[in-house]
Parts: structure tokens; sequence; C-alpha cells
């Protein structure tokens, strides 16, 4: 199972940081994406962690904002959000993929008022 959490209400400018936590398996190896959905909006792709080596991908819209990370040691990856803008309002999910195993977790909401 897979969980994110860390959302919230906060004004532009201001800074979060999600927590995707992995129970029943443990996320190493595993690619760590970060995605989201603002209302009325498709689902996108924010920033991924490579399960490999640890490289990182981020969606031009939020390069140099978001800084998406892992700890091994309590299973969880995180994504570090700074400067944050009204546009970045959705909800975020994370996702663990491994070979041919795909896990989701259940989002959380990100405000971010002007």
């Amino acid at each position: 199972q897979l969980q994110a959490s860390g959302g919230g209400l906060v004004q532009s400018g201001g800074s979060l940081r999600l927590s995707c936590t992995a129970s029943g398996f443990s996320l190493e190896s595993y690619a760590i994406g970060w995605f989201r959905q603002a209302p009325g909006k498709e689902r996108e792709a924010v920033s991924c962690i490579s399960g490999e080596d640890d490289s990182t991908h981020y969606r031009d819209a939020v390069k140099g904002r978001f800084t998406v990370s892992r700890v091994n040691g309590v299973n969880t990856a995180y994504l570090q959000m700074n400067s944050l803008k009204p546009e970045d309002t959705a909800v975020y999910y994370c996702n663990a993929v491994l070979l041919g195993t795909n896990y989701w977790g259940k989002g959380t909401l990100v405000t971010v008022s002007s």
C-alpha cells in the first residue's frame, strides 16, 4: 500500500513537503513518481526519482522549485515544494513502479491561495 500525505492550504510563495510512504513492501529499487490533477484537468507527471541511481526529473513548470527525494530507511519518498503558486493547486499522487509491479497511493490535496 502506498499513501501520500502532507498536503494542505498554503499562501502563494509558501512551501509544503509531501510524503509518500509504503507499507507491506520496500520502496528501495522502485521508481517513484509524483503526479497531480487539478480540477477539470488531466493528471500530469510532476517529478520522478529513479529506482536504479536516484536520478531525478521534473516537469518544466516546477524545475527549481520542487525537489524529489527518498529515504529508504523509513520507506518514504518526499516532494519538497517551494515557492508555491496558485497554479500548483491540485491533488497530488505518488506512484511506485518496479518491473511489472505498479502501486498508486491515494492523493493529498494541495491548495495554494493567491
